[in-house]
């Protein structure tokens, strides 16, 4: 048991621990010679797999430890410290190593099936069942048991849901069956557990191969197969004239959220432009300036704060404005290329103009 306990809480420990380090110092550094995008980049590349190396290094778990190490650079990234460059590009970055990284793990899958098939048939043939169909009959017994459990757990989350509703006088219907199904089905397991199985060592520590290695990995990828399957199969038949919920609608919360974001950019702008304006001789540049931003932002509260009919028409004529928007980006777009081509302007001026409209329409597209 103190075992367990250790090989957890230790590998948690050591993610959180390391990762908060390394924040520290990241911002200590940043503080006094600047930030650079690319290094820190690289750092949130490669610290799960420092915080994995050391668990494993001190007998804990490094799936844990990387998993932490995953969360505390998220709770670190919520301070809002890193410059917006940072930000985006780090996000692409990831999004393509996501990609990749799923990509890889089913290449594995089919790479590795054929050579685990048979010391799977062996490994069950120990247990006194020597027919090799007894392998799909442990799949599909794992499979049937994960959906049980998630639809007590969905139909169970979903009843506090509507018992909630129904404190504050919405008058909701209790959960349907088929759309409980339907979500239990539609847990598909991929590459995380398939990830958390390969990371099986393949001996022991005094050199004997891993117990049952080949049979856990290959039950793991029957799950996955058998999922996917069920899933394709199963979630149009659940689903054919099911009525969905109503979705919540989280426009309240973004207003309110942009109200207080706004009012915050106002007394900053506030305080900023006393600082500028102090003592100068063109002071009210400074002035004028602050007064067209804060104008802007206390448009924003404006909009933002109507209710009722007046703010389905305010968010109506924004997404119109925005569809005005995107298209006058992509004809600026093809009007620079269209120069560069011609060589009215060079590569480099091109480029530059481009990124700024990418950005621009990265914005309104968001």
């Amino acid at each position: 048991a103190l075992s367990f306990v250790w090989v957890a809480l230790g590998g948690i420990g050591v993610g959180f621990g390391v990762t908060w380090l390394t924040a520290k110092v990241k911002e200590s550094i940043a503080r006094h010679i600047g930030e650079e995008s690319g290094s820190q980049i690289l750092i949130s590349l490669l610290l799960p797999f420092a915080c994995y190396l050391l668990a494993e290094r001190l007998h804990c778990s490094g799936i844990l430890a990387a998993v932490a190490a995953g969360l505390t650079m998220s709770s670190v990234e919520a301070s809002g410290r890193a410059m917006a460059t940072t930000r985006m590009r780090r996000s692409a970055v990831w999004d393509t190593i996501q990609f990749v990284a799923n990509g890889i793990i089913f290449v594995l899958l089919g790479e590795q099936l054929p050579s685990i098939l048979g010391p799977a048939v062996e490994t069950v043939r120990l247990t006194g069942h020597h027919e090799p169909w007894w392998l799909l009959i442990y799949v599909l017994a794992i499979y049937i048991g994960l959906i049980a459990l998630r639809f007590v757990w969905v139909w169970v989350s979903l009843s506090l849901t509507i018992f909630r509703a129904r404190l504050h006088g919405a008058g909701t219907r209790g959960p349907d069956w088929r759309l409980v199904a339907a979500t239990s089905l539609a847990g598909v397991r991929g590459a995380i557990t398939l990830a958390a199985v390969l990371t099986l060592p393949l001996v022991l520590h005094d050199g004997s191969p891993f117990p049952a290695r080949e049979l856990a990995i290959f039950l793991a990828m029957g799950v996955i197969i058998v999922s996917l399957v069920a899933a394709s199969i199963g979630l149009p038949l659940l689903l054919k004239g099911l009525k969905m919920p109503a979705e919540p609608s989280y426009q309240a919360e973004e207003d309110r959220a942009r109200v207080v974001a706004a009012e915050a950019a106002i007394a900053e702008i506030e305080r900023v432009q006393h600082k500028l304006a102090a003592g100068r001789k063109d002071a009210d540049v400074y002035i004028a300036a602050a007064g067209r931003v804060m104008d802007f932002y206390r448009s924003r509260i404006e909009i933002r704060s109507r209710e009722g009919e007046a703010g389905v028409r305010v968010r109506e004529s924004e997404n119109a404005e925005q569809k005005m928007r995107m298209a006058a980006v992509k004809a600026e777009r093809m009007a620079i290329f269209k120069m560069m081509r011609s060589q009215q302007i060079g590569s480099e001026t091109a480029g530059r103009l481009v990124r700024e409209l990418d950005l621009l329409e990265a914005r309104y597209d968001a």
